[in-house]
């Protein structure tokens, strides 16, 4: 159950007031009010209306604050709201995990990490068992990388509420419609996790090896390049890299269908009359051939920090 949660959690993150967005000049301050919040995001400006596209990292450190009460501003002034993905989670497939789920914590029986790894992996493996006094022989590389940075780097400990979050509390509160950008099978996220060669994970592992081996300061630098707009440098850290080597990013299945997903769903919203808003995971807006590149591609004009 516990391991089904942080997969999970690896996948996914007043009534509207039309008449004031109608106004001239409405839409322009709901932007700069969402902008102020220090978090990067980039605006689609329509004949309709404008698209506000927030770029979201998970687990903002407490000590690189942020300003998420502007964000829940501009949020109440908005017509809509597109979050991410939603997954479906059944009884049974909480079930089927419980009585299966040896198959997704552990390697194939009688196969341990040596079977797999080369000699420069395992003893870079070897190394971090010793610093964190951990036997990863048996573990499932997926669950290595969690591991790794969750546990030993932390990377989500003493962090600050996460844009979506932020979003979703202030558009409840004030009736603002939302909905998410699609949604996901629980019995088909463990299909795929099942059905994945253990060999399949070993490029998270490496990226997760690569970021606990920089330690702690990978954290807070994500967390400062993020509230400082530097896309680029967030992009480039070895944590943000990490995350985005590890299932499901990378599956050939979700991976892809999701990023044509949150490009549809976007350009939908340019035809909507006032202010979407929609918090979109960084990684997938600011990715080489990522959103960002496919919207320009379309020909959109998009404002906001270089990616």
């Amino acid at each position: 159950m516990r391991a089904f949660g942080l997969l999970l959690g690896a996948a996914m993150m007043l009534a509207p007031v039309a008449a004031q967005a109608d106004e001239p000049g409405a839409n322009d301050e709901i932007v700069v009010t969402a902008r102020r919040s220090g978090a990067p995001m980039w605006t689609i400006q329509t004949r309709a209306g404008v698209v506000i596209l927030v770029g979201e990292i998970a687990a903002v450190p407490k000590a690189t604050p942020w300003r998420p009460e502007r964000l829940e501003g501009a949020t109440d002034r908005a017509q809509r709201v597109i979050l991410g993905t939603k997954a479906k989670v059944s009884p049974g497939d909480i079930l089927r995990l419980i009585f299966k789920g040896g198959g997704l914590t552990k390697l194939p029986k009688g196969r341990v990490a040596s079977d797999y790894l080369n000699k420069d992996q395992m003893k870079r493996l070897g190394a971090l068992e010793t610093r964190f006094d951990q036997d990863y022989a048996r573990s499932n590389f997926l669950m290595t990388a969690f591991d790794l940075l969750s546990k030993r780097l932390a990377f989500n400990k003493d962090s600050a509420d996460d844009a979506s979050d932020v979003v979703r509390k202030a558009a409840r509160e004030s009736k603002i419609p939302t909905q998410p950008v699609g949604e996901v099978r629980g019995e088909d996220m463990l299909d795929n996790l099942f059905a994945a060669a253990p060999e399949t994970h070993i490029p998270c592992l490496e990226a997760a090896m690569a970021a606990a081996e920089a330690g702690g300061d990978v954290v807070l630098e994500r967390g400062r390049a993020w509230t400082e707009f530097d896309v680029p440098a967030v992009m480039a850290s070895r944590l943000e890299e990490a995350l985005g080597r590890c299932w499901p990013w990378t599956n050939d299945s979700f991976g892809p269908e999701l990023r044509q997903t949150w490009v549809g769903a976007i350009r939908d919203a340019t035809a909507q009359p006032g202010v979407t808003l929609a918090v979109v995971p960084l990684r997938i807006l600011a990715e080489e051939d990522g959103v960002l590149d496919r919207l320009k591609a379309q020909g959109l004009s998009i404002t906001g920090p270089a990616w």
